[in-house]
């Protein structure tokens, strides 16, 4: 390429050229996004730019012994991550590029989830269920027991029954769908909490520091149901006022997401007229 053809003015094709390509490259980032691929990603990128600078030094060998790596990571990376790649793939097929595609809470789902809560707070049986927001949770689901199963209040309870395998963990919901058990959350670095809170309350309030989460907790101790929510936690509901309370958070979730639509759409409108 001269330099004549690095000055030469963009055209409307070479703007649609990159907006292709930069649409690809962000559609990339939130598949890969909170999983491990991140840091093989990192390591392909360090790869690549040693290589570069070997060449530019010329530095023969060593572009030479990373050009050969270079050359067969991306076969490693289909073999190692294949199930990775499918579950990336059908996320992509599902959700929309600008992130406007999120599942929603239906309400089936949250009449299902507070009647578990209602009977496990009976019961005394200790649970912390989280509803994932739009700040997806996948670090976390990787490291439980993937379930991808519809949401009902006696699946819950199973899994939440005394000594079961997965009864310390948390579980994580995802729109309409039950994304994995046995979960471990970050615990809160709030200083100014309740010394009575256990580790449930601690892990719900963790998650809820670090992303827009709702994080339900059924006391193992006294049975009292609580919900998390960025930072806050929201204690002694009943069953009528958790409804209320999870569909009003959820509510504001909605209405937040569609506020910033018609600003980027309004934006888009102004931008259009400019020209």
């Amino acid at each position: 390429m001269s330099p004549a053809d690095l000055l030469s003015p963009v055209n409307g094709r070479d703007l649609i050229d990159i907006l292709a390509v930069a649409l690809a490259v962000y559609a990339l980032l939130l598949l890969i996004r909170g999983t491990r691929s991140v840091q093989w990603l990192l390591g392909i990128l360090v790869l690549v730019g040693i290589s570069y600078v070997a060449k530019l030094a010329g530095l023969v060998t060593l572009e030479r012994l990373i050009g050969i790596f270079v050359a067969v990571i991306p076969f490693a990376i289909i073999v190692i991550f294949q199930d990775q790649i499918r579950e990336a793939l059908a996320t992509f097929g599902t959700t929309s590029l600008l992130g406007l595609g999120t599942p929603q809470i239906v309400e089936l789902t949250l009449n299902e989830i507070v009647r578990t809560a209602s009977a496990l707070a009976k019961s005394r049986t200790g649970a912390l269920i989280v509803l994932e927001g739009k700040q997806g949770l996948r670090e976390y689901t990787e490291k439980g027991t993937r379930l991808d199963a519809e949401v009902s209040a006696e699946l819950l309870m199973n899994i939440f029954t005394p000594n079961a395998p997965l009864h310390d963990g948390a579980v994580i919901v995802r729109g309409d769908r039950i994304a994995a058990a046995g979960c471990f959350l970050p615990l809160t670095k709030q200083l100014d909490i309740d010394s009575d809170l256990g580790t449930r309350h601690r892990a719900a309030l963790g998650i809820s520091d670090q992303s827009d989460a709702l994080a339900l907790v059924v006391s193992e101790e006294t049975g009292h149901i609580a919900i998390a929510f960025d930072g806050h936690l929201t204690r002694h509901l009943d069953s009528g006022g958790l409804h209320a309370l999870l569909l009003e958070q959820l509510s504001k979730q909605q209405a937040e997401e569609s506020d910033s639509v018609e600003e980027v759409s309004q934006t888009d409108g102004e931008d259009g007229d400019d020209h």
